[in-house]
């Protein structure tokens, strides 16, 4: 199928588990994962309806962005953050998804362009302790929540997690629920907090039935990615 038709196809599975979740039509946002994808894909995406777009490299990222500024993307940032690279994400996105610890969003809110307005803000939390996964742990996160909170900069929306895989839907469900209660009581606590980012290409359905505001979709609007695109992207660094 085309990335028009895949485009399609996800907005209604979305729509669907939307609806058997009881929750309101349009509460869960499609951001494009357009990493290791090639700028025309981007563009055939864009013509077809989609305007968010989340990129993990910023040596990647960086022509994409260029080379498509004629078109109003909004460009989320959802990789590892290097202290070095802070001052090149704060001036090319609208959004940064993987805010992990304070040293991180002082630099982000210090070097945020004024002209740009705040970065929109998503605390990733590693609340499973994965070794191999980036994220403030649960007993780190209420600490950058309030720091990201007070930066004039910076304007808080909430929670982005990647949970570890599942094989089954009741343990997809088990781990997704549980972020959902972190969610709310952040929610109840900051007046600004309104996004959930949890879900990817094989488990959204869950994730938005347990809460999601967003989604991060790449592989099912792409297509698989080719092979050596993390050696590509070394090469390119």
């Amino acid at each position: 199928m085309s990335i028009a038709e895949n485009l399609r196809q996800i907005e209604q599975q979305i729509e669907d588990a939307t609806h058997k979740a009881g929750r309101a039509v349009n509460s869960v946002t499609l951001l494009a994962v357009s990493k290791a994808q090639k700028i025309n894909k981007i563009e055939e995406a864009f013509k077809a309806g989609q305007k968010l777009f989340g990129e993990s490299y910023l040596s990647e990222a960086i022509p994409k962005i260029a080379s498509l500024k004629e078109y109003p993307i909004e460009w989320h940032f959802i990789g590892p953050i290097q202290s070095n690279k802070t001052k090149e994400i704060a001036s090319h996105f609208a959004w940064v998804q993987s805010v992990d610890r304070i040293k991180i969003a002082r630099r982000l809110s210090e070097q945020r362009p004024e002209n740009l307005g705040a970065l929109n803000i998503t605390a990733q939390i590693n609340m499973f302790d994965e070794s191999t996964k980036q994220g403030a742990s649960i007993t780190e996160i209420y600490d950058l929540l309030d720091f990201i909170n007070q930066q004039p900069n910076l304007n808080l929306k909430g929670l982005m997690s990647i949970p570890p895989k599942q094989s089954s839907e009741a343990a997809q469900k088990q781990q997704f629920h549980k972020l959902q209660e972190l969610f709310h009581r952040i929610k109840s606590t900051y007046s600004g907090v309104d996004t959930l980012s949890m879900g990817m290409s094989g488990d959204m359905i869950s994730a938005i039935e347990e809460g999601s505001t967003m989604v991060r979709v790449g592989t099912a609007l792409f297509g698989a990615r080719p092979e050596n695109w993390k050696q590509q992207l070394k090469g390119n660094s």
